[in-house]
Parts: structure tokens; C-alpha cells; sequence
């Protein structure tokens, strides 16, 4: 089958479930972030195994379905959890989502992760806004054929972080009173966290923070005209900054510790992001 015929499938599923109402903005809820989904008013909840071709979440922190309802007066469609390239997915199916939430007719896309702090200056709990990445993985969500009813075969990246967005961001963390930190993430593949020599080169190329997701999605929405936001939860000091292991738990942790400012950031967000 190809590609469209399985967006245009997956998309009537959901259609079906939620009737005529398209969502005004989609979010990709990170480790330990999936709780904002739980707020939202009337909710559709659809399990991802039960979407036609929609790939399954396998990882801790993340429920692995798709809650649509209101937030803050707002159609919003979340995923609590996303796929990742460790999992075994290609990158193909990691976007997968995200082209058929455009297919849906969703304008905007929403990114949130938790990712280890690079930045020496900051701490964990920090919420940083992304204004840009770094891929040095080879792959791409896009190699392969290309369905021009999605988007163009070569296509820019300069403006993939919706410099829109960012503002509205920066108006939210300041009404907010968040402390507001702002970044470049960059993408290592998992599910290994980074060895110190890995930190210490991100830092040399300009990353603030490192995590295992959110740059897929990004490039897929690029691809399709989609304004991207994203925000990263520091839920921990990367490798070689303190003198400790890494483990999820202390993802899964940060993520609720903070859930409280996060979820009142993303509600300000949604709220004023026109």
C-alpha cells in the first residue's frame, strides 16, 4: 500500500471517532509529560493500536495513545507518547504520526521532550525553548520515495523552529514568570545515553541539550509546511557533568516535578499561539 493510502486510512479512523472538528494544534507529550493529556475537557481517547498502521509506544512514561479535546478554549490533539528510532522504528515510522495529523488537517505541530542538559549554566527542571537542532545521524524520516502531496522533494530547514511561535513562547515564560532558557537540541539515536566525550563534542557544535527524539518530527513537519514549536524538559545533567549515572528513572522524576510549571506553560501556549 502506499504511503497517502495509509495516511488517508489512519486519518478516517480518527475522523470517525471525532467527528468534524479539526484540532487546532497538535502536541507531542515527552518521557514524563504525557499527564498534560489527562486536562484536556471532553476528551476522544483512541488507543494507537487500534489506528490502521499507526505504530505501538513501548517505552516507560509513555501511554501510547491519542487524547483529543479542549485546552484553553482550543481544539488540541496530544499524543501521550511518541515513537523512537531505538525502538526499532525507521525514521519513516516515527514521523508517521505527524503526516497524518496533517492529513487530518492540523497548522500546527507542538514538540516537547525530555533531554539531558548540556548547557553547564542551567540545571535540571529547566524548560528550554528550541531554537534550532543539530542531526548528525545519517538517516532522514524522508529518504525514499516522495509523495509530492505532502511536500517537495528538497525543502528548506532554516526556518523549521517557527520564529512566531518562539515569540509567543517568550510572551507565555514571561507572564508565566519561568525562567526562560533557550537552545539548540541535538539528536543522538539511543538508547544508550551519551558518553562524556559525546556531551563534551555537543557542546562544541553549539548544543544546549541532547535527547533521543523531537528532530524526526520536526524535519517531517518542515517537509509539510507545518510551524513548529518545541520545548525541552532538562529533567538531568548530561554524561561527564556530575559524577553519577544516568537512568530513566530520573527522567521520569524531573518530568514530574515540574509538570505543575509545564503544563501551566503549554496552556498559555495553546491559548495565544493564533
Amino acid at each position: 500500500m502506499e504511503l497517502m493510502d495509509k495516511l488517508n486510512e489512519s486519518a478516517s479512523f480518527i475522523r470517525q471517532r471525532i467527528g468534524v472538528v479539526t484540532p487546532h494544534v497538535a502536541i507531542i507529550l515527552g518521557s514524563g509529560l504525557g499527564d498534560l493529556a489527562d486536562e484536556l475537557a471532553d476528551p476522544v481517547v483512541i488507543p494507537y493500536s487500534e489506528i490502521p498502521h499507526f505504530p505501538v509506544s513501548t517505552v516507560p512514561g509513555h501511554k501510547g495513545r491519542l487524547v483529543i479535546g479542549r485546552l484553553e478554549g482550543r481544539q488540541v490533539l496530544c499524543m501521550q507518547g511518541r515513537f523512537h528510532y531505538y525502538e526499532g522504528w525507521s525514521l519513516q515510522d516515527v514521523v508517521y504520526p505527524v503526516q497524518v495529523f496533517k492529513v487530518l488537517g492540523v497548522s500546527k505541530l507542538f514538540l516537547t521532550n525530555a533531554a539531558g542538559c548540556v548547557n553547564k549554566d542551567w540545571k535540571p527542571g529547566d524548560l528550554m525553548l528550541i531554537t534550532d537542532h543539530i542531526k548528525v545521524m545519517g538517516d532522514s524520516p524522508l529518504r525514499g520515495a516522495n509523495p509530492e502531496a505532502l511536500g517537495p522533494r528538497f525543502f528548506d530547514m532554516g526556518s523549521v523552529w517557527d520564529r512566531g511561535a518562539q515569540r509567543v513562547a517568550r510572551q507565555a515564560y514571561e507572564k508565566l514568570g519561568i525562567t526562560l532558557r533557550e537552545g539548540v537540541y541535538m539528536l543522538f539515536g539511543g538508547p544508550q545515553f551519551e558518553t562524556p566525550a559525546e556531551v563534551r563534542m555537543a557542546r562544541l557544535l553549539g548544543a544546549d541539550a541532547v535527547g533521543m527524539s523531537t528532530v524526526p518530527e520536526a524535519i517531517a513537519a518542515a517537509h509539510m509546511g507545518l510551524p513548529v514549536l518545541g520545548i525541552s524538559c532538562l529533567t538531568n545533567m548530561a554524561a561527564g557533568i556530575l559524577d553519577r549515572k544516568l537512568d530513566h528513572e530520573e527522567v521520569l522524576e524531573t518530568g514530574e516535578r515540574v509538570k505543575t510549571t509545564f503544563s501551566a506553560l503549554v496552556r498559555e501556549i495553546v491559548r495565544a499561539w493564533e
